[in-house]
């Protein structure tokens, strides 16, 4: 029943952000903050986490190919689809839970301990809407980290291959454009864009609704990292058959 309870409270929380909305001259000014430090603050972990998975692909596909008769082609053909159908979206968005989940329900959760966010209702302001709002809107940019992700993580398998001499860079972009099908690039940022909500709503909430101290700030953003995770995980599987299946 709390769970059933929760997922209530979250349902009613994403009606009121949109509501009663802040002034946009207000509004703007905390978007751009929002993308900041949600967005570009991201993007050194995420190149970094990208050409690393990406060079361990490329790796691992060119020691298992022990059969001659295989074409070596197929590095940068199973490089390809691993980064830009996994590992790209869905690997990156388990990272970036806990890296900007934390930072929203911490944030959040603060505000929460010291009273901000009672300020804000005193004062007439639609609370959710200033502090979620922004937030949904800045992580509308990151289909555009995860596209990095994707050209970097790929990167990584090339550099790894060739420099690796398991393939030369001739067949590495042969492989890459075996079989090249648009839709897999689509279906990326479709998944991209759902978890992008998901991971600036569900930490807000519990940074929202939590109650205690400073203790239970540290308690809220460990679990918005579990349920943020599980649900991206369970979310990918439904897409997945939806939109491949």
């Amino acid at each position: 029943m709390n769970y059933l309870a929760s997922v209530g409270s979250y349902a009613i929380m994403i009606r009121e952000v949109f509501k009663k909305p802040t002034k946009w001259r207000i509004m703007k000014s905390l978007i751009y903050k929002e993308i900041d430090e949600l967005i570009f603050s991201s993007l050194g972990i995420i190149i970094f986490i990208s050409f690393f998975i990406g060079a361990v692909v490329a790796i691992q596909t060119a020691l298992n190919l022990t059969n001659p008769l295989i074409p070596r082609n197929l590095i940068g053909f199973a490089t390809r689809q691993s980064v830009i159908l996994e590992f790209a979206p869905t690997f990156v968005s388990i990272i970036m839970a806990g890296k900007v989940g934390s930072y929203i329900t911490s944030s959040i959760g603060t505000m929460r301990v010291t009273e901000q966010i009672d300020a804000l209702e005193v004062m007439g302001v639609n609370s959710l809407n200033y502090l979620v709002f922004p937030k949904i809107i800045a992580m509308l940019f990151y289909p555009f980290a995860i596209a990095i992700s994707m050209y970097v993580g790929i990167f990584g398998g090339w550099m790894a291959g060739v420099f690796g001499g398991f393939l030369t860079s001739t067949d590495f972009i042969t492989g890459l454009q075996t079989d090249f099908v648009p839709f897999h690039i689509a279906y990326a940022f479709i998944k991209t864009l759902i978890f992008a909500f998901i991971i600036a709503t569900i930490p807000s909430f519990h940074g929202f609704y939590m109650k205690g101290g400073a203790l239970e700030v540290g308690k809220a953003s460990t679990t918005s990292f579990v349920w943020t995770s599980v649900v991206i995980i369970i979310l990918n599987y439904i897409l997945t058959q939806l939109l491949l299946g």
